[in-house]
């Protein structure tokens, strides 16, 4: 059983290193990389090299236009394994990762997806769940806990079923952020099986310092905010999540004296939530 790595990239040379080289450790080698680069330059050439001595698995694909789901797309289309995950260009893989997940889908035939333990963020948040599976019922009222991209292993099937990542949602399109969610509660709504899967360690920073200004940080929470108000039109969500959703960002910092800075970006993070589900409420009415 192959495992396929899609690892998109721009902007970043020596995370991308780093990742890379979690992998080339992997105790079980039984998988490949897809690294998926729309960097205009040559910076990752030298880590391709480097690795490709070392004896990583690696193929080096090149794309134009930067949109991390039509990147993750076409790593999929290219990749031969049947088990497929997206590590982030600035993230690492304990050892046993591959083992990991491998021995999970040997042992469980009808299992369609598992959800890694992303350290940081399971310690800062308190939130060391067991490997009960995933529910739809939990994920659509956005109570079914957290699975980032990073930690995302599903079978090759699932996506052939569900075809890939939406492309108008994620980093590079106006709706900013969403894909892995919208992939989730489509594969769950189609009946498939995905368990959390806490030996398998993945790391990535947790709520480290943005440097950038506040108006810089405001845009992008906004832009990332329109792809849940996608979601929240998308899968006829309940009026009950969709209001809680637009609602607390900017009134809880409030209620705890968080701060001007808190409540300006939960302000932004309700602005585009409102109008994610308005554009895409207008454009499928």
């Amino acid at each position: 059983m192959l495992v396929s790595l899609i690892l998109a990239t721009v902007g970043r040379s020596e995370d991308v290193g780093r990742c890379l080289w979690s992998l080339a450790a992997q105790t079980d080698q039984n998988f490949e990389v897809l690294l998926v680069d729309q960097n205009a330059d040559e910076r990752l050439v030298p880590w391709v090299e480097a690795l490709h001595s070392a004896g990583l698995r690696l193929r080096h694909l090149r794309m134009d236009k930067a949109s991390l789901s039509g990147a993750r797309n076409l790593g999929i289309a290219e990749s031969q394994g049947e088990i497929i995950g997206f590590p982030d260009d600035d993230c690492w893989y304990e050892p046993e990762v591959v083992a990991r997940l491998r021995d999970a889908f040997l042992a469980g035939p009808g299992l369609d997806g598992v959800v890694a333990n992303w350290v940081e963020q399971s310690d800062a948040m308190n939130d060391h769940r067991n490997d009960s599976p995933l529910s739809s019922q939990a994920w659509r009222t956005f109570r079914g806990g957290t699975a980032s991209s990073i930690s995302l292993f599903f079978r090759r099937a699932l996506f052939d079923r569900l075809r890939g990542f939406d492309e108008r949602m994620g980093v590079g399109c106006w709706f900013g952020a969403g894909e892995e969610t919208d992939f989730i509660l489509r594969a769950l709504a189609d009946g498939a099986l995905i368990q959390r899967l806490p030996a398998a360690r993945v790391h990535h920073l947790f709520g480290a310092p943005n440097p950038h200004p506040l108006d810089v940080r405001c845009r992008a929470q906004r832009s990332r905010a329109r792809g849940t108000g996608a979601l929240y039109a998308k899968h006829r969500l309940s009026p009950y999540t969709i209001v809680r959703g637009i609602v607390a960002p900017p009134v809880m910092p409030l209620f705890r004296l968080a701060g001007w800075s808190a409540f300006r970006l939960g302000l932004s993070t309700a602005q585009g939530r409102c109008e994610g589900f308005l554009r895409w409420g207008w454009g499928k009415s």
